[in-house]
């Protein structure tokens, strides 16, 4: 079939507070991006998003976590900008360290028993 799609399973690793996501793979590709640029803003850019959105997710982070991942310093000068503390390094470091066990456990012999169990497509809908 040489339309067909590869079948893959793919972990996603999602930390929950209460209802909010804490931490998951585009909060942390956004931690990535602050430490990178030093800016919410210059983060949001390299990501395609919006400021807003960042920002968001910025502060969801900092309010489930006992400590604050993200520091802003509000102004406009070279001083201003955003950066993580150390507790955000932790927390980033410790979460794709978590990512990268699930990535090992991905290859094993239970998920390739899934991956071959499962439709190219899924079937037409019984309605």
């Amino acid at each position: 079939m040489a339309n067909s799609k590869p079948r893959i399973l793919k972990l996603k690793i999602q930390l929950y507070c209460g209802d909010e996501i804490a931490m998951g793979p585009g909060k942390a590709d956004l931690l990535d991006a602050i430490a990178d640029t030093g800016s919410i803003s210059a983060a949001a850019r390299r990501l395609g998003m919006s400021y807003r959105r960042a920002w968001l997710l910025v502060d969801a982070m900092n309010r489930c976590f006992t400590d604050r991942l993200v520091e802003t310093r509000p102004g406009g000068g070279r001083k201003a900008g955003a950066s993580l503390t150390p507790a955000g390094q932790d927390m980033l470091a410790a979460y794709r360290a978590l990512a990268a066990q699930a990535d090992e456990c991905s290859r094993g012999d239970a998920f390739a028993s899934l991956e071959a169990a499962l439709r190219e497509a899924p079937l037409p809908s019984a309605d």
